[in-house]
């Protein structure tokens, strides 16, 4: 009994020290991270902003007078990066020349001229609500860093990734401009083709694009969807 409790002791501490190690490797390879840098020097919240920012330079996809939907936005990196793209002088305050809605299940600290709905974009009652705030108006770009809370389990997180890129889809069909343009967050794994076959048969130009900003260890990606094939017949 003495050996196996010396055992699991030994077991316990070899995992906390793991642990820590892993923790340390992962805080050290944050605070040097060159994206983390330039976001604290440029003031966005997270490094997320410069996925998008890579995304949009290579495919020119949000300017000036657009209705962008940021879906997923907290922290708000990605919101604050279509604000200042939509500022006549590329300002994170002041003149905005453009729409901007942003919903996330989290709460969000407000960015300047950013309309915020705080819900689950899973719940036909938030869903509502941002239609409301559409105002009947159709959306020129739809954006989505939407990820699940990932278990381990491939084919669980691959049902969830999925069912996120789906809605997100769906909300595209019923709300962006024929022309407009659809950017999704997606892993490498099991669904993956399904998803891009998905997009092929939604849109005239689809685009896989990983940022140098995503980190190499992830297997994350983005989708880009331009100019719908057909909408959703639901569409008012």
């Amino acid at each position: 009994m003495a050996v196996l409790s010396a055992l699991v002791k030994r077991f316990s501490l070899k995992v906390k020290t793991q642990s820590k190690k892993v923790n340390k490797s992962w805080l050290n390879d944050h605070v040097n991270d060159p994206y983390v840098k330039l976001a604290k020097k440029e003031g966005y919240r997270a490094r997320a902003a410069y996925k998008l920012k890579e995304i949009d330079e290579q495919l020119g996809l949000i300017k000036p007078g657009h209705l962008v939907v940021d879906l997923g936005s907290t922290p708000g990196a990605w919101s604050q990066y279509v604000r200042r793209r939509l500022s006549p002088d590329g300002a994170a305050v002041g003149a905005l020349n453009g729409t901007i809605i942003a919903v996330d299940i989290l709460p969000m600290e407000p960015v300047e001229g950013v309309l915020f709905i705080n819900g689950d974009f899973r719940e036909p009652s938030v869903l509502a609500e941002l239609e409301t705030a559409l105002q009947g108006r159709m959306a020129d770009v739809v954006v989505s860093d939407m990820a699940p809370n990932l278990s381990g389990i491939e084919s669980a997180d691959a049902a969830r990734i999925a069912h996120l890129v789906e809605l997100g889809l769906e909300f595209a069909q019923k709300h962006l401009k024929d022309e407009g343009a659809l950017v999704v967050k997606l892993f490498h794994g099991s669904g993956y083709s399904q998803l891009v076959k998905l997009f092929k048969e939604s849109f005239h130009i689809v685009k896989p694009i990983k940022p140098k900003a995503s980190r190499d260890k992830s297997s994350e990606t983005f989708l880009i969807g331009m100019g719908l094939k057909h909408r959703n017949i639901a569409n008012p």
